[in-house]
């Protein structure tokens, strides 16, 4: 800030004059100002068939989701610094500057402490990537810069080079001999740290973070180097988080083939082999412990090319989307894997823990990258608009979450976990693995809408945003108001020859699309892309229109119970503040939607009429998701 009013004219001039040359070389080079500082990659990828755009590149517009954006955000620019630091200060014996302690999961003494902060720093990251919020940059930032003074002072604390956590290095130590027993999971905690860092790095562009980063991760390659294999695969029967995923993004990031080697460390053996053989070994195992893992192997046959990795990671896709996974996209009971399709046994107070998706999404777009299947984006839409969209709750503007989404009948939004129980996360005494992921889940929601090849544009999902596809220079901008309504219109800016390639979703049927009000004359089968290919001119635009309809999305153990589905959207039952004794019976021929303006229908249960809508709405009172089923739906409703 200038504080002089002396000589304002002409500095006014000089500011003039310096933001000139700034535009008129952002100009010259072809790169806009939006994007940001990004920092590329210093390989290629293997067996990569398409690309989804930087986050600098998609901006969401006035919608449902970016409801979900900005209360996080107000979260993520309001929470205290110095209470964040808290943990980290103190185990690095540095002052904790007169600042709070946290409660929940970042309290002092709980034993994986510090895990909360490495999902600050990639919320933070997005945010600049997205909207280059300067507060958002500015806090990453000086994190990352206090984080670097603990790693400092490891000589003091008695720790060696390198270590960064919130909890004593010897924790590591009995990891390694078999004897941790305070439930600390430590390689989960490094894990977030070190993504954390990645992401303020790439995204923010702040060398400061590669220093930590590489510091820490060489501290990892270190201590795991000495170990044997045996003792490895023994260090992985605790949770070790995605280690797998961020080393081998490291190498991606830097080129230096020690942290693919570190990478591989964590493959774990008893997990990979099933999958490897295409068997179904789930059963009983702790589910989001393993999804990070499958993440890995994406990243690691990326970076490879070993089809092992790939065929790992699709063989536990397809099992856990088919056959471990509820009608909202969520899987896991009690936080575990049961039999394979054991669902209507299942529903639960503790049912689809956000984590999981959380990570299937991410596995999802990995898998997606090198085979762009309209399957996967069946998925990826399935299990972001009805599980991950109504998992924040909107009446708080700080956008705290459900740890648990239960899908017994009766149910209510706003349970915790099982250690430290609770509702609704909290501003400081909750901090949850749910917390860490649902702050990235929120700024982020822009970033598969589209995709591109070397020659098309691909839509996945319909989402009010705007593209800023600067490699052709090119925008897209999409209005809608899905899924109340089936139609959806992208606007072109620029010009040019390309392809658009549309996602046509599974669940409907006669799509069409228009260009520039006339009908086009091209194949819109379920669950594929319909192909546009043509020179563009600015203004021409794109309908599509995705008829929806009623549908049963029936448990794949037992056909008599199952959730209603209108288009992409699982609906569920209002019972307000009444209790539900057992699963409701709905007689499915008498539902009937009340408004073309809102999804709104109404149906007959046990005798009574219940009001129904999306699932992602049912806030604030109990529901029912899952029905007893009897008779057929109706031809329209």
């Amino acid at each position: 800030m200038f504080h002089t009013k002396h000589r304002s004219g002409s500095i006014l001039s000089n500011l003039a004059a310096c933001f000139t040359l700034i535009c008129s070389l952002f100009i010259a080079l072809n790169i806009s100002p939006v994007t940001g500082v990004i920092v590329p990659p210093a390989r290629n990828e293997t067996g990569v068939s398409a690309y989804f755009f930087d986050l600098s590149q998609v901006q969401l517009t006035d919608s449902r989701w970016h409801d979900n954006q900005n209360r996080t955000l107000t979260y993520i620019k309001w929470v205290d610094l110095e209470r964040l630091l808290y943990v980290f200060r103190s185990n690095h014996k540095l002052s904790t500057n007169g600042a709070s302690k946290n409660g929940g999961w970042d309290g002092p003494t709980f034993p994986f402490r510090s895990h909360m902060q490495g999902h600050f720093l990639t919320a933070w990251a997005q945010c600049w990537a997205t909207l280059q919020d300067t507060t958002c940059r500015e806090r990453a930032k000086y994190f990352v810069a206090e984080l670097a003074k603990c790693q400092a002072n490891n000589g003091n604390a008695g720790f060696a080079a390198g270590y960064l956590s919130g909890f004593p290095e010897s924790d590591f130590t009995l990891l390694e001999t078999g004897r941790l027993t305070n439930g600390n999971v430590p390689y989960y905690v490094i894990h977030k740290t070190m993504a954390g860092l990645l992401d303020v790095w790439r995204h923010v562009g702040d060398e400061n973070a590669k220093t930590v980063l590489i510091s820490l991760a060489e501290w990892v390659n270190k201590r795991t180097g000495k170990l044997s294999a045996s003792q490895m695969q023994s260090v992985m029967n605790t949770e070790f988080g995605g280690m797998n995923d961020v080393l081998a993004e490291l190498y991606y990031w830097t080129g230096d083939n020690k942290w693919l080697t570190a990478a591989q460390r964590f493959d774990h053996a008893a997990v990979f082999n099933p999958l490897a053989s295409n068997r179904d070994q789930l059963n009983g195992l702790h589910a989001n412990t393993q999804v990070p893992k499958w993440i890995g192997a994406t990243r690691e046959y990326k970076q490879t090319g070993a089809s092992r990795y790939l065929d790992i990671a699709k063989n536990a896709w397809d099992m856990t989307v088919n056959h471990h996974s509820y009608a909202i996209g969520g899987n896991s009971q009690a936080e575990h894997f049961h039999t394979s399709d054991a669902i209507a046994g299942y529903l639960t107070e503790d049912t689809a823990e956000g984590c999981n998706t959380y990570n299937m999404l991410k596995l999802t777009r990995e898998l997606w990258a090198t085979s762009p299947s309209a399957n996967y984006f069946d998925f990826y839409e399935r299990a972001l608009l009805n599980h991950m969209l109504g998992q924040q709750n909107p009446k708080d503007n700080h956008g705290h979450i459900t740890y648990f989404t239960p899908l017994k009948a009766g149910s209510s939004r706003g349970v915790g976990p099982a250690w430290g129980g609770g509702t609704w996360s909290t501003d400081w005494n909750s901090f949850w693995c749910c917390q860490g992921t649902g702050v990235e889940t929120n700024t982020k929601l822009m970033d598969s809408i589209y995709a591109y090849d070397s020659s098309s544009l691909y839509v996945n999902l319909f989402t009010p945003s705007k593209l800023n596809w600067q490699q052709r220079d090119i925008t897209v901008t999409q209005t809608t108001t899905f899924p109340v309504d089936d139609t959806t219109t992208m606007t072109i800016g620029g010009s040019g020859t390309w392809a658009m390639k549309i996602r046509i979703p599974s669940w409907t049927s006669d799509a069409t699309i228009s260009v520039n009000g006339e009908q086009q004359s091209i194949i819109t089968a379920p669950g594929s892309y319909a192909t546009i290919s043509r020179t563009w001119k600015s203004g021409d635009t794109v309908t599509v229109k995705l008829p929806m309809r009623l549908r049963l999305i029936s448990a794949n153990d037992n056909k008599n119970v199952a959730a209603v589905a209108y288009g992409p959207t699982v609906l569920s039952g209002n019972y307000g503040n009444n209790r539900v004794g057992s699963t409701p019976t709905l007689t499915l021929s008498s539902l009937k939607r009340k408004s073309s303006s809102r999804l709104d229908f109404t149906g007959t249960a046990n005798g009574a009429t219940v009001d129904i809508g999306p699932f992602f709405d049912a806030q604030g009172h109990n529901y029912v998701v899952y029905w007893s089923v009897s008779g057929s739906l109706p031809t329209s409703a």
